[in-house]
């Protein structure tokens, strides 16, 4: 049986990882055969957190990516993207949830937080003793997120909010949350954490609601959030984000991730798919015999294929400070949809059975459509290559 089944590599791209970089894969690797996918699909069924799954997670050495110090493991760029790929092979939710604890939110105190603040809460957070979140978008502002309404005003010792957040990964449970508002007084977007109180409640103010009836990512739950008056101390405000700019420092710092797990979801695909193709008989013959069939696998393999060069291609980039916001759309628009199509053509390779979890694949498919809108959907991606080509913007005009 080819080694491609395992570990679909065709133009040997890990030949570039360091010997840590490499030990580093195959411990994540491990971790999703023997932690997650023995439990996820309870728990995905159920539209449950998989906590079984989370007790080796601290241990990996991959809680604060990027970040250096704090009992972080200050991650290159292609190490944390083949965390990222290696968590979302074996399942979407477990890597959102490392994402948006790790990146997004513990990224946000680490980059625009005092050292104070990056003391008070990275060390406790890199342990997992306390969980993150990161609540910028809102109900009705999404792909123009710069347009967020929550406010913020301040009030002697305090700031008190008021606003709805939606979509926020483990808003609901987390111990730390990064909320994004606006400041009353000059306009400009700011960063406060949110803290549970010492009995493990939400502060008066802070109302979340998990969000029911995902078809995706059913593993990890997404919150709405209600914020009236909710009181935040002003020790809380993060003094590093003084408008959007602070936002789009966190979000360029942790762009690729999304383009990563899109990999990830389509090694497991291909994986999946030409596995399956060796096994299944049909007319007295494993399919993998019919031409139609390997022609899928070859153009699957294809796809998956650009979609690794370009993943690496982009975190050399972003090392070297070259990787521009066109260059990562390219890469987001081109990963999700090759991503997406791998997942539908191993579905329809599996037939049937590729409507049963216990072959795994159409919880990569639903987990696919999740992300191809988050992080950027792809004609979002796509106008701002197309801003970049032509020198026009298509989605700032102001309204008539």
């Amino acid at each position: 049986m080819s080694e491609l089944l395992d570990n679909p590599d065709f133009f040997l791209l890990d030949q570039e990882l360091s010997p840590e970089d490499i030990a580093l894969r195959d411990r994540v690797r491990r971790y999703g055969a023997e932690h997650v996918l023995p439990v996820i699909n309870e728990y995905w069924e159920k539209a449950e957190h998989p906590v079984p799954a989370f007790d080796e997670l601290a241990n990996l050495g991959v809680v604060g990516s990027f970040i250096e110090g704090y009992g972080c493991p200050g991650l290159s760029r292609l190490a944390a993207g083949v965390v990222a790929r290696e968590l979302a092979r074996a399942d979407g939710s477990v890597n959102t949830f490392l994402g948006v604890h790790s990146s997004l939110c513990m990224g946000s105190i680490y980059m625009l937080g005092d050292e104070e603040q990056r003391q008070r809460w990275l060390p406790v957070m890199a342990r997992l003793e306390k969980t993150g979140a990161f609540a910028l978008t809102e109900p009705t502002h999404g792909s123009d997120s710069v347009s967020l309404e929550t406010s913020a005003r301040r009030d002697g010792d305090h700031w008190v909010l008021n606003g709805h957040k939606r979509w926020i990964g483990n808003g609901h449970a987390a111990d730390v949350i990064v909320l994004y508002a606006r400041d009353e007084a000059d306009g400009q977007v700011k960063a406060f954490v949110v803290e549970k109180n010492e009995d493990g409640t939400y502060p008066d103010g802070y109302r979340p609601e998990v969000i029911a009836g995902k078809i995706g990512k059913r593993a990890i739950n997404q919150a709405d959030i209600v914020i009236e008056n909710l009181r935040v101390p002003a020790e809380n405000r993060l003094p590093g984000c003084e408008s959007f700019k602070g936002v789009n420092k966190v979000l360029k710092a942790t762009r690729g991730g999304a383009s990563w797990e899109a990999v990830g979801h389509g090694m497991a695909a291909f994986e999946i798919a030409a596995k399956y193709s060796l096994e299944r008989e049909q007319f007295g013959l494993p399919i993998a015999n019919y031409q139609l069939v390997q022609e899928k696998l070859a153009t699957m393999l294809s796809d998956l294929t650009s979609m690794q060069l370009l993943c690496t291609r982009m975190a050399h980039l972003a090392e070297t400070d070259q990787l521009t916001d066109a260059m990562a759309s390219m890469v987001k628009m081109t990963t999700s949809r090759k991503a997406l199509a791998m997942c539908r053509t191993a579905r329809d390779m599996l037939a049937g059975n590729g409507l049963l979890l216990e072959y795994h694949i159409g919880r990569h498919l639903t987990d696919m459509e999740v992300v191809s809108t988050y992080e950027g959907t792809d004609s979002m991606q796509a106008l701002i290559v197309g801003r970049e080509i032509t020198g026009i913007s298509s989605f700032t005009r102001t309204r008539r």
